[in-house]
């Protein structure tokens, strides 16, 4: 059976105003005793056979080249060189991504690279709250490519506040020039318990969609595939970690907040940084969530999931039996479209995924 494996690293140099992701700024102090609880808990995973590697954060690129040093040769301990992997990715950001850093990860074996980015233009990096600017992406991009990253992935954000159309399609061009395998381009979401959502941000819709469509039509032209909702990669260099999850395969999260799906279960650790390490510490198990989905809602996230992907999924007779109408109902509505015995998001649907995502989650409409 194919499995992932993620690693979370929670540490961040400052908080950014539109992330919700369990990650935290000034706990530096934390990282040693973090790492060593981190490949305790490796010790522990029911499996050691993994296909694909994905180290995410937080930011992963923050921890200092010793503790960095100690996570990669850890790893391997466990779970064999990082070389061995099909895929291993581990995400940086521009400000804490060094040559050093670099060769360290690229001699440990890990052969992709995420780079948070954001926006090309230091106005909107510093709206979003993000700490580098335009000349620390170029140099740290420059330093991936120097030590040997062929492959390479660029995060962008589409609606941001005070963003026009004209200065989106400015960072893609730049981010285009680059020449990266793979481009992610993520429509803002402003999400409860942010800054942005306390100061009462609105997205402009309109121009964000405009923005996507930009990109689509911008990418594809350049010669990148559009695979997934968000994500853009040359042929060959789609992302193989993130598309095991959308086709539902087996995943095993290790470090605090992480989740794991493993012989149907799903489970997720602790956030807290402390209570995770303490629990580790004491032999005590991390988990502090899980659930066995029962069968509807197991069959309607694996349609949800397969849908992100643009070459759609065919259903399965049990989906059928659960969710025929209201596939029936997207394809009358135009956001779903049959393409053979695939069905998949129309042009339409790409920009309202979620009207489509939310008919396949509980509580289900009761059927006659």
């Amino acid at each position: 059976m194919e499995t992932g494996l993620y690693i979370h690293i929670p540490f961040c140099k400052q908080k950014c105003n539109y992330c919700d992701f369990a990650s935290f700024a000034g706990r530096e102090f934390l990282m040693p005793n973090y790492i060593a609880a981190l490949l305790q808990e490796a010790t522990q995973s029911p499996t050691k056979n993994f296909q694909t590697l994905y180290i995410g954060g937080g930011t992963p690129s923050l921890l200092p080249l010793d503790l960095l040093t100690r996570l990669t040769k850890g790893l391997a301990e466990n779970f064999g060189p990082i070389s061995h992997f099909e895929e291993s990715t581990i995400e940086a950001n521009p400000e804490s991504l060094t040559r050093e850093k670099a060769d360290i990860l690229k001699a440990a074996g890990f052969n992709r690279l995420s780079i948070g980015l954001q926006s090309f233009h230091d106005n909107e990096l510093n709206i979003l709250g993000r700490v580098h600017t335009q000349a620390d992406f170029l140099r740290a991009f420059e330093a991936a490519r120097n030590s040997g990253f062929k492959n390479i992935s660029v995060d962008l954000i589409a609606g941001l506040p005070g963003q026009t159309l004209e200065s989106f399609v400015d960072s893609l061009a730049a981010v285009i020039a680059l020449r990266p395998e793979h481009i992610s381009v993520y429509g803002l979401q402003i999400e409860e318990g942010t800054p942005f959502f306390e100061r009462g941000v609105v997205c402009d819709q309109l121009l964000m969609r405009r923005m996507l469509e930009e990109t689509h039509t911008r990418l594809t032209a350049a010669g990148f595939h559009h695979y997934e909702i968000s994500n853009f990669a040359r042929p060959g260099f789609e992302s193989k970690h993130n598309t095991h999850y959308w086709q539902y395969g087996a995943y095993i999260g290790l470090g605090s907040a992480a989740s794991s799906f493993w012989g149907g279960v799903r489970r997720q650790n602790t956030p807290d940084i402390a209570d995770y390490t303490l629990r580790l510490k004491t032999n005590q198990s991390p988990v502090v969530f899980q659930e066995t989905l029962e069968e509807q809602a197991r069959e309607g996230e694996k349609l949800l999931l397969a849908l992100r992907q643009l070459d759609g999924v065919e259903p399965t007779e049990k989906q059928l039996a659960y969710f025929a109408k209201e596939i029936e109902k997207h394809i009358q509505n135009g956001l779903l479209v049959r393409a053979g015995k695939k069905i998949k998001l129309s042009s339409e649907g790409l920009y309202l995924a979620n009207e489509v995502f939310c008919s396949f989650v509980a509580p289900f409409e009761e059927t006659e």
